[in-house]
């Protein structure tokens, strides 16, 4: 299975159009790289790339990749797993209005969220809209099997508050029919479970959420413009109770933060914080590395 990484920054994009922070201004000024928001494809054969969230950068992520690009007749891009109905993983399925017969995949609280957005995507062509948590799973063309596994239960900040759904946010286990090689991508983890454990002992690489580095982080973060309430739903990366700490139980899989906000020193290579990650044994790639599971 390939897997190449569009995008590794977390919504708004490194750096952010309206952050004057010390690392956006460092990437304005060339002296860190930019980055693109979240988004990663896929695919078992090279032929039939999947794409894992779809974000408001795709079509300049989908022009810096070759393997995307079109043929005479038809596009390499079969399709989107959604992970979540969060506005930078499902923005970019605009940019892909038009292209006959995409599938894509979500939770049943998201597809019905989506629901005023799908009718207008199926009027320049139809699409195929699926479950992703389907009880045994779902096969994609190029030999790749896929399950979803709840991570969550917060539903996207411009909906209006709802009853709890823990199938808000998924993750997702990718595996090769012909190689076995397994890849999990969580790129929104809310707490670190025992689930969450068993599930990376079945993977080779996991590509997770790096969002906030501390939970001072998470804490600070804007605040919702109706509600005045954070918005949170990110485990942060350090600390007793951090994701680093977590995967330190997982050595033998190869692990990979990703949606990195623009305030996180993790975006610095020179960073005491990257130090940490990388002594830890954890990657922090840039956009469009590509590698194979």
């Amino acid at each position: 299975m390939r897997v190449v990484l569009l995008g590794t920054a977390a919504g708004g994009g490194f750096p952010q159009w309206n952050c004057a922070c010390a690392l956006c201004a460092a990437a304005r000024d060339g002296k860190l790289p930019s980055r693109t928001q979240e988004c990663v494809a896929v695919t078992g054969n090279a032929r039939d790339w999947w794409l894992l969230n779809a974000s408001p950068d795709i079509r300049t992520q989908l022009a810096a990749t070759p393997a995307l690009w079109p043929g005479p007749r038809d596009t390499p891009v079969r399709g989107v797993l959604l992970t979540d109905a969060e506005a930078d993983h499902v923005t970019g399925l605009a940019a892909l209005r038009g292209a006959t017969g995409l599938k894509v995949y979500a939770p049943r609280p998201v597809l019905a969220a989506l629901t005023p957005a799908r009718a207008v995507l199926d009027r320049y062509a139809p699409w195929e809209w699926f479950d992703s948590l389907a009880e045994d799973g779902f096969v994609l063309a190029g030999g790749l099997v896929v399950t979803a596994h709840p991570m969550g239960a917060q539903p996207p900040t411009y909906l209006p508050p709802r009853p709890s759904d823990d199938h808000w946010v998924t993750a997702y286990r990718i595996e090769d029919l012909a190689t076995g090689g397994a890849l999990v991508y969580a790129p929104r983890v809310t707490a670190w479970t025992d689930s969450l454990d068993e599930l990376l002992t079945t993977a080779d690489c996991a590509v997770l959420d790096g969002t906030y580095f501390t939970a001072d982080g998470v804490r600070t973060t804007t605040k919702r413009a109706r509600t005045g309430r954070p918005t949170r739903g990110h485990l942060p990366v350090s600390g007793p109770h951090g994701s680093l700490a977590a995967l330190a139980r997982h050595p033998g899989v190869r692990r990979i933060y990703t949606h990195l906000d623009n305030a996180n020193p993790l975006l610095d290579a020179a960073s005491a914080a990257r130090a940490q990650v990388s002594g830890a044994g954890v990657e922090v790639l840039m956009d469009g590395a590509e590698f194979v599971v």
